[in-house]
């Protein structure tokens, strides 16, 4: 667990108390990234990930297939993606998709994924109405790095996407 003090977005500096819980140090990890957007109202951590994942979207859905048809080939359960399914409750030791719900309070879920290529672990934080989204990860040997060389660049663009989303349906509200 680290604390977050100032994050930057679109060129505005964003102070914020998020605690991120990560898989390590950053420089213990082999991937590493931090996102923050400010939120125009107050929600839970589990509310903005479903709006964030109730629609995946064409490409997003064809990445996954293309993910698991390679992955697969390899060993790698599918995945499937993100079902769109919004939950109310969730607990730890619970599956959100394909992630495995490891806390999870008004303020922070913490997910992960794990297996003998390589480890992830997603946290979404809420502190003083910003959302903080960091993902870790820990690979595991030469398929868990090459892996990660498009999911990387990828995961970026996907964690913009949600984030933005996330604020236009909040702003609609």
């Amino acid at each position: 667990m680290m604390q977050i003090p100032v994050l930057v977005m679109d060129g505005k500096t964003l102070a914020t108390n998020s605690v991120s819980h990560t898989l390590g140090a950053p420089s213990e990890l082999d991937y590493y990234d931090c996102r923050s957007v400010p939120l125009p109202t107050e929600i839970s951590a589990l509310e903005a990930w479903n709006i964030m994942t109730a629609e995946p979207g064409p490409l997003l859905r064809l990445a996954f297939r293309i993910r698991d048809g390679i992955s697969s080939r390899f060993g790698v359960k599918r995945i499937g993606g993100f079902s769109g399914n919004r939950r109310v409750t969730v607990q730890a030791g619970e599956r959100l998709d394909f992630f495995l719900v490891e806390d999870c309070a008004p303020d922070r879920l913490v997910l992960t994924e794990r297996d003998r290529h390589l480890d992830v672990m997603i946290c979404l934080s809420i502190a003083d109405r910003v959302l903080t989204i960091t993902s870790s990860v820990i690979t595991h040997n030469t398929f868990g790095r090459l892996y990660m060389l498009p999911v990387g660049p990828a995961h970026k663009l996907i964690v913009n996407r949600y984030m933005a989303r996330l604020q236009r349906k909040l702003q609609q509200l």
